[in-house]
């Protein structure tokens, strides 16, 4: 079945940077739109940026240019390099396939943004 596993998470002071992993099985993964996602307290699940097969990238207005999705094809591997992190950035990321809204979601990967 499909399966997403966040990693990379952790405690930042602001300023920081961190990189997040998502390793995924069960589909196909260089065909598919691959997202990252996160979840503030109290707070709708929001899309942060997007990865679009050959290279396309869709980034959520917050996070432009502090924020960086890449992929691995070959691994079936999505990351999100996070640099100038705010205390805003608190929340648990998540990866996803936009277009699938039946798919499991993964654990995710909680990132703390505090002094």
């Amino acid at each position: 079945q499909v399966q997403f596993v966040e990693s990379g998470g952790g405690l930042v002071h602001p300023g920081g940077s961190l990189r997040l992993s998502c390793v995924t099985s069960g589909f196909l993964f260089k065909v598919y739109n691959i997202a990252w996602y996160r979840q503030a307290p109290g707070r709708a699940r929001e899309l942060v940026a997007n990865s679009v097969p050959g290279g396309g990238t869709i980034y959520d207005e917050s996070v432009e240019g502090r924020f960086t999705i890449s992929r691995i094809d070959s691994a079936n591997t999505l990351y999100l390099q996070m640099d100038n992190l705010k205390p805003e950035d608190t929340a648990v990321y998540y990866c996803h396939r936009p277009t699938e809204s039946k798919d499991a979601w993964g654990q995710g990967t909680q990132v703390t943004v505090s002094t």
